[in-house]
Order: C-alpha cells, then structure tokens, then sequence
C-alpha cells in the first residue's frame, strides 16, 4: 500500500464544473503515490480549469495556443525569500489540469476518465520533482515510473493502446 509523504499539502481548486470530476482526496492519494519514497515533505496545489483558462496557461507560459491536458508549475523560490504565511517547504509547485481536453483524451483514448486524471497527476507531480522527456531516453524512464506508481494504485498501463 502506498503511503505517500510523511507530510503533504495539496490544495484542489474547481474553476471548472465540478460535476463527475474526481474528489480532492482522490488526487492527494494520487500524488501521494508519485511523491512516495522520493520526498519527504510536500506543499503542492492543483486547480482544475475549463479551456478558456488552459489555454490562456499554455498560451502564456509555452507559447501554444491551445488547452493541454496538464500543466507543471515548479516552484522556484530564491533563498532568503520569506514565504506567505501557512506555506511551509518544501514547496513543489502548482498542476494545472484542464478538465475539457482530459475528459475528451479518455473518451477517444477509451479509458476511465479517473484512471486518465490519475494518470495525468501523476505525470504531472514527477514533473514538479523534476522528471522530463525530453528525449526517448527520458521518456521511457518516465512512463515506465509512470505505470509502476499507476499499478500499485490498481490502474491500468496508460501508455496501452485501447
């Protein structure tokens, strides 16, 4: 069983229609299992945004002009920076999940719209602790880390054709 961080933070955000979206606590779960056993102590949040906001994101911070399934944000704090009252290290980042695009990739990928929300929160906290794939290399470590941590929480490979 996965216990995740002995001390995790995450705040879930709706700016999006809440209705057959997962619960708040299905993604802390989630990204206990990405975190366990790699970090310690975690402060992370998690908004979930329409396509209107996820575009505006992708637009802005990777110059594409479009909604993404899931952005990661992580934090870059300088040393000497006092942080905002409440907000304690260390802090991992922020993931931005637009509910549109992922409830259309599960429909055309025919997966279970909560397995493909795990799956992308997942990706998206190794992401924050530095994962990438950038080249093949990179990207086979990562969904293969991907479909160990998704296993363990009784999901199927996401990388399986359907």
């Amino acid at each position: 069983m996965t216990k995740g961080p002995i001390r995790l933070d995450v705040a879930v955000s709706y700016a999006a229609p809440r209705a057959g979206l997962p619960a708040a606590v299905s993604f802390r779960k989630w990204v206990a299992a990405a975190l366990d056993g790699r970090i310690r102590e975690a402060d992370l949040a998690i908004r979930i945004v329409g396509t209107k906001e996820g575009r505006a994101l992708n637009r802005h911070y990777r110059g594409k002009d479009y909604a993404t399934n899931v952005l990661s944000f992580p934090a870059d704090i300088a040393d000497g920076v006092k942080l905002p009252k409440g907000v304690v290290m260390p802090l991992l980042g922020d993931l931005v999940l637009c509910a549109p695009v992922v409830a259309r990739e599960a429909r055309e990928q025919k997966k279970p719209l909560a397995a493909h929300y795990a799956h992308l929160t997942v990706h998206g906290a190794l992401h924050l602790l530095g994962w990438d794939h950038q080249d093949a290399r990179e990207a086979e470590c990562m969904e293969q880390l991907e479909r160990d941590i998704l296993a363990a929480l009784g999901i199927d490979d996401p990388y399986r054709e359907h």
